[in-house]
């Protein structure tokens, strides 16, 4: 039998070897994703596979938690403090010593070494009340159940139904899924029959909070330490630590428990990764919409400005078409005779000034209809950009949140993205205040200031202004220029036998301005739209870069994520191999 349990002792040394390793990689992981209380927790972890098996004591102040841990130890004497008022504000770890000593950790943690038999294979911790008035002593007492093998919580017999207790109850039963015992102290102070009705009602609490055959004892410290053993209850609490936990059995379970808990510890990690997963596919799903969005704005405002360039060439066709009419008229022969007799004998103009008339009044005409044509198309234009800068804002807002800020293991990534997110807003907001970012001064850098109007205008309020700045001005460089040519090509004109080269002439430029109005007026206000669109676009670079940094982050983080869980759900196998039964 001693060389079965040396053997084992070998096998469960090599196992705790390999669980110290996954532990100490798990902690690693823990440092990778910064989650700083995770890896406070693993940490913890680590450093206690090879303590003893620990109970750890819960419940409210004034519960009886020290009163039942010297009766439990039957020690002769008070080891943790009870006193009158809750002033046990401390955590107190009890372990075995081969001297009676008192170590302080810190302002919080007292360390009690003692040589008692018992304490060989469990450790004791007493822990400060749940409903304690002072908050961090909740968030220490918190550190300590990851590491716990069993937890107790001992309730005051006459009200076992404290809600701090079993809200601290759900935690470790939610969060951490520790084995749990109840203990009702100070039964000595109610009637039997109040006891076992108090007894029923924990039965059903637990029952609620889907715990199964709970296991609860009904206990009086005070009748324990007056030697009334059989009265006390006590004699089945160590009954029970003796079956289930001491002569043998602590290590296996200690490192089952720990096991278990780093299991669930990775799950976690990997249930918040699956989280993270989804934030990234909905922002990158976001991103995709963003620049299709861009895109179908694009097209639509192109499609407007086609429209526009068409109704204004229709004006410009129209305008043109009757003058070559009236040019070919009044350059027919007879037509010439008669305004060069007349313009001897009276105040009619001659060819020469007619012709120059004719320039004059085509001017007019093209200016007084291409202005029509620009002011009745360009607010559906303008609306139409504008359009793109608001979707885009509408969707920044509306863009959906996965991974939440206090979320257990990522909150920092999701604080992180979310001031990305907000920077990203804000960022958006300001640009589309400031009309700068619409005037595009390298698009029409020779246009100089384009009014007192659009100077004090704001964002995309302005569009509509500067459009009709941008193309009155680009248009009338094009028709400028064709009148330009064309009263070149009148002077010295005065004779029937030049009228075919004058007219073929006069249609040659309409027919250029035609084609350069058009190329210039549609190429002017598209790349304009375009380069709108990518200043827009550029708002989410810094948006982008999380995106790539995020996408690596998590495959990396899975990867190991998903062999740590392996080796972890491998030694649960493992030790299932070892029997729990006494050497």
């Amino acid at each position: 039998m001693a060389n079965t349990n040396a053997l084992i002792n070998q096998s469960l040394q090599a196992v705790r070897a390999q669980i110290d390793e996954a532990v100490k990689d798990l902690h690693e992981l823990s440092i990778r994703i910064n989650n700083d209380g995770l890896a406070k927790t693993v940490s913890d972890l680590r450093s206690r596979i090879h303590d003893p098996f620990m109970f750890v004591i819960v419940g409210e102040v004034k519960s009886g938690k020290s009163s039942f841990i010297n009766a439990l130890l039957e020690s002769e004497r008070e080891i943790t403090a009870v006193a009158a008022h809750p002033m046990t504000d401390t955590i107190q770890q009890i372990v075995y010593g081969e001297e009676e000593e008192h170590i302080v950790l810190n302002e919080f943690l007292k360390k009690i070494m003692i040589p008692i038999d018992i304490l060989k294979e469990i450790a004791i911790v007493d822990t400060p009340g749940t409903n304690t008035i002072v908050e961090h002593h909740q968030d220490i007492t918190e550190r300590f159940i990851p590491a716990s093998d069993l937890i107790v919580f001992v309730f005051e017999a006459k009200n076992p139904y404290r809600q701090s207790a079993w809200e601290f109850f759900d935690y470790i039963a939610e969060e951490w899924r520790k084995k749990v015992i109840f203990v009702l102290q100070q039964k000595d102070l109610l009637p039997t029959e109040d006891l076992e009705t108090n007894l029923a009602g924990v039965r059903d609490y637990a029952a609620k909070k889907n715990l199964d055959n709970p296991i609860i004892f009904a206990v009086s410290a005070k009748e324990e330490q007056e030697g009334k053993k059989e009265e006390s209850g006590f004699r089945k609490v160590r009954q029970y630590i003796k079956d289930n936990i001491t002569g043998g059995k602590a290590p296996i379970m200690k490192l089952q428990n720990s096991v278990q808990t780093s299991l669930r510890i990775a799950d976690s990690i990997q249930e918040g990764l699956q989280t993270r997963q989804k934030q990234l596919e909905a922002d990158i799903e976001f991103r995709r919409d963003i620049k299709a969005t861009l895109d179908h704005q694009e097209t639509q405002s192109s499609k407007q400005v086609d429209l526009l360039v068409e109704n204004i060439l229709a004006g410009y066709d129209r305008i043109t078409h009757r003058k070559e009419t009236e040019l070919r008229s009044g350059l027919s022969f007879f037509s010439l005779v008669r305004r060069s007799f007349a313009s001897i004998f009276s105040r009619k103009a001659s060819a020469k000034e007619w012709l120059e008339q004719l320039a004059n009044s085509l001017e007019e005409e093209l200016n007084m209809e291409l202005r029509e044509k620009l002011n009745g198309g360009i607010d559906d234009l303008a609306d139409s950009v504008q359009q793109i800068a608001r979707m885009i804002d509408l969707k920044i807002r509306n863009s959906r949140n996965i991974l939440n800020q206090d979320d257990e293991i990522f909150s920092k990534i999701a604080e992180k993205r979310a001031s990305i997110f907000k920077d990203l807003r804000e960022t958006f907001e300001d640009f589309i205040k400031k009309s700068e970012n619409f005037t595009d001064k390298e698009l029409f850098p020779d246009r100089g200031p384009l009014g007192s109007n659009i100077a004090t205008g704001s964002g995309i309020a302005v569009i509509g202004l500067i459009l009709a700045a941008v193309v009155q001005g680009g248009m009338f460089d094009i028709t400028g220029g064709i009148l330009t040519a064309i009263g070149l090509l009148f002077a010295g004109i005065g004779t029937s036998g030049k009228r075919k080269q004058v007219i073929n002439g006069f249609n040659a430029e309409l027919a250029k301005g035609r084609v350069k109005l058009e190329e210039d007026v549609s190429h002017i206000l598209k790349t304009y739209i375009k380069r709108l669109k990518e200043k827009i676009d550029g708002n989410f670079d810094r948006f982008d870069e999380m995106l790539e940094k995020e996408e690596e982050q998590i495959n990396v983080l899975k990867e190991r994520g998903d062999e740590i869980y392996g080796r972890f759900t491998s030694l649960v196998e493992e030790l299932k191999g070892f029997h729990l039964t006494e050497n």
